[in-house]
């Protein structure tokens, strides 16, 4: 067989074992995030559509943009996520041992798990007793309620998917609690100010609090946090446990 034949038949051959190679990253974790990362697309491209000088309902205010919103920030936080698993799902070699698997299981483990879990339970605790406290029906003529449902439903069934479909390592229980905290702390003043700004509260529930019963309806939201966080590394455990 002469030389020009064999190169064609060898790069064939090569291209296979690579196109091979990648539909074996396909797997169903990577399947699942894949369609987590198109379920946060309409909800961020509404978000940052929304232009200077744009008519808003009542219930939504321009100042802070989507970036003062617990919901958006998670969809953020699940987005960054969902992309760092899928390129390090395609990585070559040991992934476990990469530093792009690791920063991906911290995030998942601290923030993703809890505050997803927080998002999703507060939020439909409060909608069933008093929607106007949280999600005001005016909202409703801005976002249609099947990105309601995209923002604070399927946020559950994702992460429970996730845990289900793959192992994660969880860090030092102090080290992530202090990471929470930290984060959790500066979503506190990041609100905060943006009451101080222009007199708004983020959330119309919090207009109704006194000062202590802001202090304490913030000490059980990091109290659920925590709760979620341990919740979270108890199902790993019994899901993966040898």
């Amino acid at each position: 067989m002469s030389a020009k034949t064999e190169r064609p038949q060898c790069f064939i051959r090569n291209s296979g074992f690579l196109v091979s190679k990648c539909l074996d990253k396909l797997s169903y974790s990577n399947l699942q995030r894949t369609m987590e990362l198109l379920r946060l697309s309409p909800y961020g491209l509404k978000s940052l559509a929304a232009k200077d000088g744009e008519e808003l309902p009542p219930g939504i205010f321009a100042y802070g943009g989507p970036w003062k919103y617990l919901t958006f920030l998670n969809l953020v936080v699940q987005f960054i996520f969902f992309g760092l698993a899928a390129l390090n799902d395609l990585q070559p070699g040991d992934q476990s041992e990469s530093t792009l698997n690791k920063c991906k299981d911290f995030l998942f483990t601290v923030f993703v798990v809890p505050v997803g879990m927080f998002v999703v339970l507060l939020f439909w605790t409060i909608f069933a007793y008093d929607r106007e406290l949280i999600y005001p029906a005016t909202i409703d003529t801005f976002f249609h309620p099947w990105m309601n449902h995209a923002m604070h439903t399927l946020v559950l069934p994702f992460l429970l998917g996730e845990v289900l479909v793959q192992p994660h390592v969880y860090p030092q229980t102090k080290h992530a609690l202090a990471a929470l905290g930290v984060v959790g702390l500066a979503y506190l003043f990041w609100i905060l100010w943006v009451y101080l700004s222009v007199g708004l509260w983020v959330y119309p529930l919090l207009r109704h609090f006194s000062t202590s019963c802001l202090v304490g309806f913030f000490f059980l939201n990091m109290s659920m946090v925590t709760l979620f966080y341990l919740l979270g590394k108890s199902l790993n455990s019994l899901v993966w446990s040898k």
